[in-house]
C-alpha cells in the first residue's frame, strides 16, 4: 500500500517550475538584510567615536616627556619651567 507521502510525490513531480523557497524563505532572507543593515549603521557610529591620538600628538608627547626628564636630572631652575605653557616647542619637522 502506498504512503500518504508517496501519493502527494506522484501527484506533483518536483522540478524546477514547482519547486520554490517560497514566502519563508524570501523572508528570511530579508529580514537577513535588515538586521545587516542595522548592524553596520551601528557599527559605524561606534568607529566615530573612537579618539585615537594622532602621529603628531604622540611626537609631541613623548618630547614633552623627554624634556621633562631632561629638566628633572638638571635640577636647575629649568625643572620648574619643564611643565610650563612657554617652554620651547619641538622643531616644526617632528624630529
Amino acid at each position: 500500500m502506498l504512503s500518504l507521502t508517496a501519493v502527494q510525490l506522484g501527484a506533483f513531480p518536483l522540478n524546477d517550475d514547482t519547486v520554490s523557497p517560497g514566502f519563508l524563505g524570501f523572508g528570511v532572507v530579508v529580514a537577513l538584510g535588515v538586521a545587516t543593515v542595522f548592524l553596520i549603521r551601528s557599527m559605524n557610529k561606534q568607529m566615530r567615536k573612537i579618539q585615537a591620538p594622532r602621529e603628531a600628538e604622540l611626537i609631541q608627547q613623548e618630547w614633552e616627556r623627554a624634556e621633562a626628564e631632561k629638566a628633572a636630572k638638571a635640577g636647575g631652575p629649568d625643572a620648574a619651567k619643564a611643565g610650563s605653557p612657554d617652554a620651547k616647542a619641538p622643531p616644526a619637522d617632528g624630529a
